[in-house]
């Protein structure tokens, strides 16, 4: 077990670049199986999720090669193995984006129950309805789900919400599936529309990305492509609240900053505020932090929808620089039901935070927060710890970084180059 040691109260300075986008990068592994002939993926992050998600692959027969630091290659060539290991699928959550590739691969497999971060009810029904509705045959039991089925067929299929990874679970498919499928009410997340994107690299052939209505029409095959991930935009937000709330001025680089539009609005609702230059952002230093009220000097709200929505993946970001902001606001975390239970861990640092019930925190700042011992939840509550402690007076040691590492590639190396005190060490 390791920690990370930091010390909080240091300006930092100068260039990051955030990694390939994680949430990419874990089913376009999966993509990888839908095709004999190798797929090589520029830009991916060297995470721990991606790691288990290879050795995952690797124990089906599943070749990969890191032939750079970001790229990878990947041929599924033969597959002696069908059913995933159920002690690897259970670590990860996009386990689950097997199922369809495995059907048109193999006819069948089993699926350990999906696991991944502890932030609340994640259902699954969406994949099932899916999966069922293109003609597979699924079989729900408290440890696993079956499912069976040797021929796709396309369908019209709405989507009961706007799941990113029942999207992803629809489209992988429907790709090869006998006829046209309409998808209704999809997921359009950036790291969605990069798997669309590689899969008609593919030779898939999807129109729609970007919207809420994907329209597939299913190919006989797909070949071998090239393809490079975007940005990882939760990175990216994480950066900019990392600036806003230590005081410094920081660019990022290639960073996408038309992603970024509602995290300008919620951001800015703190007095956070960024310039854009050309494919970089860049963060002023010393920003005085401050609520913006809303009309009429109403307490404003800071609250997470579908994309082009506010991503929930920074809600956690936004309640930490919430904590260094002059005035009141509320944090209402609406998708997911667990996300907001790291603030007791806040409020050991000193923050002054009244968390409502699961779903809503009011936040009064600014507080000085003070060096504490804590423990990583999640992946992105961890990296607000991260954030928390840089800003805080005093040494905090921040245990469970397995957690932080599954989506933040060598953050601590990353932000040490920026002058942060962050140390890793091994745990007492």
């Amino acid at each position: 077990m390791e920690t990370f040691v930091i010390e909080g109260g240091q300006r930092l300075h100068g260039t990051i670049t955030p990694a390939g986008n994680k949430n990419a990068a874990l089913p376009l592994l999966a993509a990888a199986l839908l095709t004999t002939e190798p797929l090589v993926l520029h830009n991916m992050p060297d995470i721990g999720d991606v790691r288990v998600k290879l050795q995952l692959l690797n124990t089906m027969g599943v070749e990969s090669e890191w032939i750079s630091p970001t790229t990878l290659r990947l041929r599924a060539e033969t597959l002696h193995l069908v059913d995933p290991d159920p002690a690897l699928a259970s670590r990860i959550r996009t386990s689950i984006l097997l199922a369809g590739p495995l059907l048109h691969r193999a006819g069948h497999t089993r699926l350990a129950r999906p696991g991944g971060d502890s932030i609340g009810h994640r259902r699954l029904d969406t994949h099932v309805l899916a999966l069922r509705s293109l003609g597979a045959h699924v079989q729900v039991t408290k440890a696993a789900y079956e499912f069976s089925g040797t021929r796709l067929h396309g369908t019209e299929l709405f989507l009961d919400e706007m799941s990113v990874t029942g999207t992803e679970q629809a489209v992988l498919a429907a790709v090869l599936a006998d006829g046209p499928t309409t998808i209704y009410n999809a997921a359009s997340e950036p790291h969605v529309q990069d798997l669309c994107n590689c899969l008609n690299a593919m030779g898939a052939q999807i129109s729609g990305i970007g919207t809420n209505t994907l329209t597939i029409v299913g190919v006989s095959q797909l070949h071998g492509a090239e393809f490079t991930l975007g940005p990882d935009y939760m990175e990216v937000g994480s950066f900019i609240g990392l600036a806003a709330v230590t005081g410094s001025a920081l660019r990022i680089a290639n960073a996408r900053p038309k992603e970024q539009r509602m995290t300008r609005i919620m951001f800015g609702r703190l007095g956070v505020h960024w310039e854009d230059d050309g494919n970089d952002i860049v963060i002023p230093g010393q920003q005085e932090l401050r609520v913006q009220d809303d009309l009429h000097g109403i307490v404003p709200k800071i609250d997470d929808s579908p994309w082009p929505g506010f991503p929930p993946d920074l809600m956690s970001i936004a309640l930490v620089i919430a904590t260094q902001a002059h005035g009141t606001v509320l944090i209402h975390q609406k998708m997911f039901d667990g996300r907001l239970f790291f603030v007791d861990k806040l409020l050991s640092m000193g923050a002054r935070v009244i968390l409502c019930d699961p779903h809503r925190a009011v936040v009064v700042g600014p507080a000085r927060l003070h060096g504490e011992r804590l423990t990583s939840p999640d992946i992105r509550a961890g990296m607000a710890l991260v954030l928390a402690a840089l800003c805080a007076s005093g040494t905090s040691v921040i245990s469970n970084i397995a957690q932080i590492d599954r989506g933040y590639a060598r953050i601590d190396e990353r932000l040490a180059a920026l002058g942060a005190s962050i140390v890793r060490r091994k745990a007492e």
